[in-house]
C-alpha cells in the first residue's frame, strides 16, 4: 500500500471537516499510523491509527491511542516475560530522556518522518521483537507509539512527565491499579 492510500484510509470527518493526516506510515502491514495537526499548540500532534483484524484482514475504524491501551499490552508482555519486558521499559525511559519537543517546522518535518523515527532505533526493536508474540501490538509498533506519544506530551508540555510516571511504574512493578491511575490521568484544564 503506498502513501496515498494510506492517506485516503486515514482521512476522516468530524462535524463537517475533513481532516487529512501530515504524515502516514504503514507498520508490518498490520497498523496505518497517521499524524495530523492537534489544536493544543503551533506544533501540537495527533496520533490515530488503524489495525488489521488478523482473522478477517479487514481494518478497524480509525482510533486514537490511549495510554491506557499502551500500558496494558505492556502489562501482557511483563507476564511473559519481565525481565526483557522491563529492559525493553528501561530503553523507553532512555528514549523519553533524550526526547525534546517540537519548537518549529523544521523539526517536525525531520522528527514525523516515521521512517527516522524508527531507523534511530532499529537494532533495538530487534532485540526485543520477542516480545511482539504477546499482547496485542508489535515492538515496532509500539517503540513508534511511545515515541510519537513522548512528542505530542513534551511539545504541549516541555516539564510534562505522564508518560514518564507511567513506564517508570511499569517497569517496577506497581499495582495494577496505581498503573491504570496512570495511564487514564486526565489533566485539568
Amino acid at each position: 500500500m503506498n502513501n496515498n492510500e494510506i492517506k485516503k484510509m486515514m482521512t476522516y470527518s468530524k462535524k463537517g471537516i475533513m481532516y487529512e493526516p501530515l504524515y502516514v506510515s504503514s507498520i508490518n502491514d498490520s497498523y496505518l499510523i497517521a499524524i495530523y495537526q492537534g489544536a493544543l499548540s503551533k506544533f501540537d500532534i495527533l496520533i490515530k491509527y488503524r489495525q488489521r483484524n488478523k482473522l478477517t484482514q479487514k481494518w478497524s475504524n480509525i482510533r486514537t491511542p490511549k495510554h491506557i491501551h499502551w500500558a496494558v499490552d505492556i502489562l501482557i508482555k511483563m507476564y511473559s516475560d519481565k525481565e526483557k519486558t522491563r529492559e525493553f521499559l528501561e530503553f523507553l525511559l532512555t528514549i523519553w530522556d533524550s526526547t525534546k519537543p517540537i519548537r518549529n517546522a523544521q523539526e517536525r518535518e525531520k522528527i514525523l518522518n516515521l521512517e527516522f523515527l524508527i531507523d534511530e532505533v532499529r537494532d533495538e526493536i530487534k532485540q526485543y521483537e520477542a516480545l511482539s508474540e504477546k499482547g496485542e501490538y508489535s515492538i515496532k509498533f509500539l517503540v513508534l507509539l511511545a515515541r510519537l506519544l513522548m512528542l505530542q506530551e513534551k511539545t504541549n508540555l516541555e516539564t510534562a512527565y505522564m508518560f514518564k510516571n507511567l513506564l517508570e511504574a511499569l517497569k517496577s512493578g506497581e499495582d495494577i491499579f496505581k498503573i491504570v491511575s496512570i495511564a487514564t490521568h486526565r489533566r485539568k484544564n
